[in-house]
């Protein structure tokens, strides 16, 4: 009787359209990211309402491990497969809406690539085991990429988690004509991105491109860092935390005669990254050279013996802690010899802090490619905040339209997260994102009796939280007034 009682009291309670589903969604993302199991907690302690001011209520529900009752989850699943349905109208229309209301002009375009994994199986054709950003190479992943414009994260693509970076530009390029509508850009990518087919492919289609190039194995590029003149470095203006330090740190820049039409090469030198590379550097040859003179101790005890044993050691050795970078060794008449290689050196010390970026573009001049170049660390931020701070990983779902809506909620907190750190900015608030989601907690609910009459409030919170009411344009801080019978809804 009483779990029939129960079920009827959930048949009357309305429930929220998927618009208004989507959106807690989001907002959960944003400030409680969790399962949707999860989001059912964040209900109870929080105060959620829909359009109407009806207070969004979970529905508890024991069967087996799961508390939830599963017609209220299946409200949440549906509303992730419709979002997975509508994405790519959902987002040429928030693009377009980018582009009114901040005259957003897209002649840059970034794009970079990240996976994130399962726990579980994952669906059939999507979910496969890949090179995994997690280091979670025993689970299986799906592969992420991220397109930004002027900052702004404009579309996302999920590829099936054993495809390789370079294989996804055209079909990214392509998807940028097609559904945006995109003109001419210059496409941005690291070196993951760069194949001679992908460059000749958006040459031919009339794009340009300025990517980063890979420095180790690539004898071309340490041909061009060959060519390096001490006397032509330009100067970088610093950023901030540079400008900050009594003795700021220098990035440098000189353009490398590339000896093939069409293509400008740039040199780069940071001094942050010099010193944290020779660092890393002195610390893995300190270790390979202690495993080495251990190994030599012990072939001269005898205790490995033939040039094939000895060898099979040596490599061992040497695998760890990049050893082969700087170090080679010989078997001369049963004895294991070492030595350091300085032809080898010599190449790594030319790479340390250097990036090499190839460009398509006669109009960029030395600073522009620099700073085209270093926004690719904003697509890295967007991929720390999916991951770390909205909790994009794990995935549990075993749905491929669920795994693609959970993904694209993310992607639209991550849109969000944007557009307050522009508007705190904006506002001269300094405070990020996450920092302003957490002063705006200080904002309640209340419900309280007074003469024997229930009424209800909010509270104007923290000085924080009501700068970032100001910064949001956000006065009116009540809820409407649900309509009568109806303060609920699921």
């Amino acid at each position: 009787g009483g779990q029939a009682q129960e079920e009827a009291g959930q048949a009357r309670t309305p429930a929220a359209c998927p618009a208004e589903r989507a959106v807690v969604l989001i907002a959960n993302r944003l400030i409680r990211p969790g399962s949707e199991h999860a989001l059912a907690g964040w209900l109870e302690s929080d105060w959620v309402c829909d359009s109407q001011g009806r207070r969004l209520v979970p529905c508890w529900k024991q069967r087996g491990r799961v508390k939830v009752d599963h017609r209220q989850l299946d409200r949440w699943y549906r509303t992730l497969d419709r979002l997975s349905k509508a994405k790519e109208a959902l987002e040429v229309e928030l693009y377009t809406r980018l582009r009114d209301l901040f005259s957003l002009k897209v002649d840059l375009v970034l794009y970079d690539i990240t996976s994130t994994y399962f726990e579980g199986a994952g669906p059939a054709g999507l979910a496969f085991n890949g090179y995994s950003r997690d280091g979670k190479d025993q689970n299986v992943q799906v592969v992420v990429g991220v397109v930004m414009a002027g900052g702004w994260p404009i579309a996302h693509h999920v590829f099936a988690g054993n495809t390789v970076d370079v294989s996804t530009v055209q079909k990214v390029v392509k998807d940028l004509r097609e559904r945006f509508g995109l003109g001419r850009v210059i496409f941005v990518g690291d070196r993951g991105m760069v194949s001679k087919a992908n460059l000749e492919s958006l040459v031919a289609e009339g794009q340009g491109y300025l990517v980063g190039l890979k420095r180790r194995g690539n004898p071309q590029v340490d041909g061009w860092l060959l060519k390096v003149k001490e006397d032509r470095w330009v100067e970088c203006p610093g950023g901030i935390n540079t400008r900050e330090r009594k003795e700021p740190l220098r990035t440098r820049v000189q353009e490398i005669d590339s000896d093939r039409p069409g293509l400008r090469v740039f040199v780069i030198d940071s001094q942050e990254r010099r010193e944290y590379e020779q660092a890393q550097r002195t610390k893995c040859m300190d270790r390979v050279l202690e495993k080495l003179q251990g190994l030599k101790k012990r072939v001269d005890a005898g205790k490995l013996k033939g040039a094939e044993q000895i060898g099979a050691a040596a490599a061992r050795t040497l695998g760890k802690h990049h050893g082969q970078r700087y170090y080679g060794w010989r078997v001369v008449e049963g004895r294991f010899e070492f030595f350091q290689d300085e032809a080898k050196l010599a190449v790594e010390k030319r790479l340390e802090g250097k990036y090499v970026i190839a460009t398509s573009e006669k109009s960029f001049d030395l600073l522009e490619a620099v700073s085209a170049y270093k926004q690719l660390a904003e697509v890295e931020r967007g991929f720390r905040s999916l991951k770390d701070v909205i909790a994009m990983r794990p995935i549990w779902h075993h749905s491929e339209a669920r795994v693609k809506g959970h993904i694209f909620v993310a992607a639209l907190a991550l849109l969000l997260e944007r557009l307050l750190e522009r508007r705190l900015k904006e506002a001269g608030v300094d405070l990020s994102a996450r920092e302003a989601l957490l002063a705006a907690q200080t904002i309640r609910h209340v419900r309280f009796e007074v003469a024997g009459q229930v009424r209800t409030g909010v509270t104007a919170g923290s000085a924080q939280a009501r700068q970032v009411l100001r910064a949001l344009g956000i006065q009116e801080l009540r809820p409407p007034t649900p309509p009568k019978g109806q303060e609920e809804a699921v």
